[in-house]
């Protein structure tokens, strides 16, 4: 994948739930273990249900799924993103970033989210 601008510095960390199965990191941004980048992006947002914020781990960006699904408790599902360098340029609202990383991760996300199971590291 590479960036919108072209770069080859094109990433981003996704975190979201499927219908059964909980959090999940779907893309790891080029990290072994995203999750400390993870929080530092998000401490500002918080548990907030949606949230946009700038950092120097990159921009965070939390909304609920564009397409309205939920999990089998009936919550509609967050995602999660930290955009990382070529990403994070320019992307100064939360409605700017989910216009320019949903069209990237939406039919990705339409094939697994109703899977008994979470995608594997590998997928």
């Amino acid at each position: 994948m590479s960036g919108p601008s072209g770069g080859n510095d094109g990433r981003f960390i996704w975190a979201t739930r499927g219908n059964a199965w909980g959090f999940r990191f779907l893309r790891r941004g080029g990290y072994e273990d995203p999750l400390t980048v993870y929080e530092g992006a998000f401490a500002e947002i918080g548990d907030n249900a949606e949230g946009w914020a700038q950092s120097v781990n990159g921009v965070a960006l939390r909304f609920l799924d564009p397409d309205g699904r939920c999990d089998a408790a009936g919550r509609v599902i967050p995602h999660d993103f930290v955009l990382l360098g070529s990403w994070a340029e320019g992307v100064d609202s939360l409605e700017a970033g989910r216009d320019l990383v949903w069209p990237e991760v939406a039919e990705e996300f339409r094939t697994v989210w109703d899977r008994p199971e979470p995608p594997s590291v590998a997928d």
